[in-house]
């Protein structure tokens, strides 16, 4: 879906907005691409959606480009969405809307057995949780004007996939959830890469995800690896894409040994496969 604007105003000079919705229709759980092109009188600020905004930024591998991603939460239903696009032209603060179309991705849902201490909780385990949540979140909600991002995303390892984003759960026939990632399978202590370059900002064991990195990508883009056995950086490293970072394990909430991969937008868990393809395949086309 792409939208093209023009304005003719009394001077004679006309001046364009263009911008391109990549995903016009998509599901709850996964990510929307919008992209702008740079426009001489033209400087673009961010978008609205639902009350939320998203910072427009460059495209840190196209300079004549900007781009905003929108995080569709899991819990989203079915309907259309006006997106309003917030911009100055010529100096003057404007706004434009463009449509977004949600729809169900149909979850499949999945019942696993786990150590009940990680289902029933002890007050002492749910303030630890409560706490490492928040902790997690506040990271979340940070949105790094720097861009690490200089070529495509890849997988942290090549594995049999086990369960994937989106299921939902059902642990010990009692508690409810959805998977926020998509899980690999792996014996306890296999290496696993960085999925990118970026800065590391959180290296913690913790309740449920067990032993836990979580990486900066720049632009409110997190990438994060739970369950591991050891850890193989610490926190405000720099990395590289396929850099190892860690050895998988069977820490935290799980049923078995594996490793958890999930990626963040702007606070929201999106289905990172589907995240890779649409920024490898649009935002940082061409890059290796």
């Amino acid at each position: 879906m792409k939208l093209f604007l023009s304005f003719l105003f009394s001077t004679c000079t006309i001046f364009a907005f263009d911008v391109e919705i990549v995903n016009a229709t998509v599901s709850n759980g996964k990510t929307a691409l919008l992209e702008f092109k740079k426009e001489k009188n033209i400087s673009y600020e961010n978008i609205e959606v639902d009350k939320k905004r998203y910072k427009i930024f460059d495209n840190p591998v196209n300079g004549e480009k900007f781009y905003a991603l929108i995080p569709i939460s899991y819990e989203e239903k079915p309907s259309d969405k006006k997106v309003e696009v917030f911009y100055k032209e010529a100096g003057k603060e404007k706004s434009k809307i463009i449509s977004l179309s949600i729809k169900d991705a149909k979850y499949e849902k999945e019942t696993l057995s786990v150590d009940s201490s990680k289902v029933t909780l002890s007050e002492e385990d749910q303030q630890r949780a409560s706490k490492e949540y928040a902790e997690a979140m506040e990271i979340y909600s940070r949105a790094t004007q720097k861009s690490y991002m200089a070529s495509d995303f890849i997988v942290p390892m090549d594995s049999k996939i086990t369960s994937d984003f989106g299921k939902a759960r059902v642990y010990n026939n009692t508690l409810k959830s959805y998977h926020g990632g998509t899980d690999f399978r792996a014996l306890v202590g296999t290496p696993f890469l960085a999925s990118n370059d970026g800065k590391v900002v959180l290296v913690q064991d913790r309740f449920y995800s067990g032993g836990s990195v979580i990486i900066d990508h720049g632009h409110g883009i997190y990438s994060c690896y739970f369950h591991m056995s050891k850890f193989g950086v610490k926190e405000g490293e720099d990395v590289k894409k396929g850099d190892v970072i860690g050895l998988s394990g069977d820490t935290g909430r799980v049923s078995g040994p594996h490793l958890h991969f999930g990626i963040r937008i702007g606070g929201e868990q999106v289905d990172p496969l589907h995240f890779i393809e649409l920024i490898n395949k649009n935002l940082l086309k061409g890059t290796q």
